[in-house]
């Protein structure tokens, strides 16, 4: 199989930054996910969490000031875009990278401006970044 990562479990203490929970879909919102300073310019993070039998994903990449979150999957395939964990972008952080087929999305807004799936988007999760920092999942584009 090409590039599909590998979910974290429950038990893995690699997993422990990134798994949130184990919720009903109606408990997404206003989850948080990370601090702000725990993802650097250009770069990205992935969230996992379990409801009822299935393992959702989410990520969040960080242009400057601004946090844009994504529903880990290509429009494509469907599958999750990075390789290894937390690898979301091209080298240079300009665009959000599919490991699978090198689909390039904007990061801004998740059109895919090269690669198999050109002209469609990565389905939104809605951010805040509360008072203190946190980056906070609102709600999710399914």
């Amino acid at each position: 199989m090409f590039g599909l990562a590998p979910l974290p479990t429950l038990d893995s203490e690699e997993a422990s930054g990134q798994f949130i929970a184990t919720m009903d879909r109606s408990d997404v919102s206003s989850r948080v996910l990370c601090h702000q300073e725990e993802i650097e310019d250009g770069a990205a993070k992935g969230f996992y969490w379990r409801a009822a039998s299935a393992v959702h994903s989410v990520f969040v990449v960080r242009a400057g000031a601004q946090f844009f979150g994504y529903v880990n999957a290509c429009p494509h395939l469907g599958t999750p875009l990075e390789f290894l964990p937390d690898q979301f972008t091209t080298e240079d952080g300009s665009h959000i990278l599919c490991s699978t087929h090198g689909a390039q999305f904007r990061i801004a807004d998740g059109f895919c401006v090269s690669g198999p799936c050109k002209g469609e988007r990565l389905r939104p999760a809605s951010l805040q970044v509360d008072a203190e920092g946190h980056v906070v999942l609102l709600d999710l584009a399914y």
